[in-house]
């Protein structure tokens, strides 16, 4: 297996780390960077886009992601309250006025940030097409009642997160997530990463590439709250792969990138708010990510989480990194994102090789443990 990119000589052993997804843990295509102070200190790629291995990963090959594109949510939310736009304190409705229905006049933004707003799913299932249609959804989501008290408890908000901190977003900047993201983050930083896929970057987009076993998130009673989530999420996995998924904005599900990319974009939160020469924000707004929201038994995840501001932060059951001040999320078959406020660092793990942990997949975790091995 040829690994591809540049590795500082500090890091040897994440290279190590990198080849060993590959030759012990089943990787076909990956990536894995990160940076230190700001700096790219590893930048790796190789494997496969294909299941068949005949198409080589390449150092422009970005990938879906799934829920590590809600890091970019909790980003751009921070980075419109730093500048005056928006108050994670302040209720939903305040910006916008539909979503006061069903008694959620009390539900803040912090509250959707940190997963405990109580709309962890739709009224209904939803067709595949009927995601595509922003609309829809956040009119589905307005109207509902919230499933549990608000703020009491988180209970993941799989797919709909994106929907509602996105709306949010939309009803103050005037523009789409997908829009000023790249606007205000990816354009400004150079962060190769999509929410909502211009068809010109089609043809570098990696297959998924399915999880050997069967998901047991799929074996729930369809009566509880998790079965209510994801039994009423009917993503055939083709449809993944299709032009209408790639071109809508879905922020809590079809970002894509590459390591390199979610770094690029991540990097000003774990130093003070720069990055490549921009300010995204002030350093007040690290402190504000910090701020822990909810903690305990997640209602839909059935894992002790502790969510700060959209960011979930290391704990004894879930050690993401071995500093507290510490933020990560990743996404469904592996994708990771870490942000080290401490230590001033930033790293990513991004393949196709699909697998079903729902955190501490040994692939990315295993990379983790390597770089602070080296710091």
């Amino acid at each position: 297996m040829e690994i591809q990119g540049y590795c500082d000589e500090r890091f040897a052993s994440v290279r190590e780390a990198f080849e060993r997804n590959f030759s012990e843990n089943g990787d076909v295509g990956a990536s894995f960077a990160a940076t230190l102070e700001g700096e790219y200190v590893v930048d790796l790629w190789g494997g496969h886009r294909d299941e068949a291995r005949t198409i080589p990963w390449q150092e422009d090959t970005i990938i879906n992601v799934y829920s590590s594109t809600k890091t970019m949510t909790f980003l751009v939310a921070l980075m419109l309250e730093d500048r005056g736009d928006l108050d994670l304190d302040a209720p939903v409705a305040k910006y916008w006025p539909e979503f006061a229905q069903a008694g959620k006049e009390g539900v803040c933004v912090k509250h959707l940030l940190s997963h405990s707003a109580g709309l962890p799913g739709f009224s209904r299932t939803l067709a595949v097409e009927e995601l595509y249609d922003w609309d829809l959804a956040c009119a589905d989501l307005a109207s509902q009642a919230p499933w549990w008290e608000v703020g009491a408890h988180s209970g993941y908000h799989a797919i709909t997160q994106g929907y509602l901190i996105g709306e949010v977003v939309r009803r103050v900047t005037g523009k789409s997530f997908g829009t000023y993201f790249r606007e205000e983050v990816a354009e400004k930083v150079g962060a190769d990463f999509h929410v909502g896929v211009d068809p010109k970057h089609f043809d570098r987009i990696a297959d998924l590439v399915p999880a050997k076993e069967v998901a047991p998130i799929l074996e729930m009673d369809p009566d509880s709250i998790p079965g209510r989530v994801f039994g009423g999420l009917n993503l055939p996995p083709e449809s993944v792969a299709s032009a209408e998924w790639r071109q809508a904005e879905i922020p809590a599900a079809n970002g894509h990138g590459n390591a390199r990319s979610i770094v690029r974009a991540q990097t000003a939160m774990a130093n003070s708010g720069k990055a490549f020469g921009q300010t995204l924000f002030s350093p007040n707004t690290v402190a504000r990510a910090l701020q822990t929201q909810v903690e305990g038994a997640d209602l839909v995840l059935g894992l002790s989480v502790q969510f700060a501001m959209g960011y979930a932060k290391p704990t004894p059951e879930i050690p993401m990194s071995p500093n507290a001040n510490s933020l990560w999320w990743g996404g469904a078959g592996g994708s990771t994102v870490c942000v080290d406020t401490d230590a001033h660092l930033c790293m990513s793990y991004v393949m196709n090789q699909m697998d079903n942990y729902i955190v501490g997949d040994p692939r990315g975790t295993g990379l983790h443990q390597a770089v602070y091995a080296d710091l």
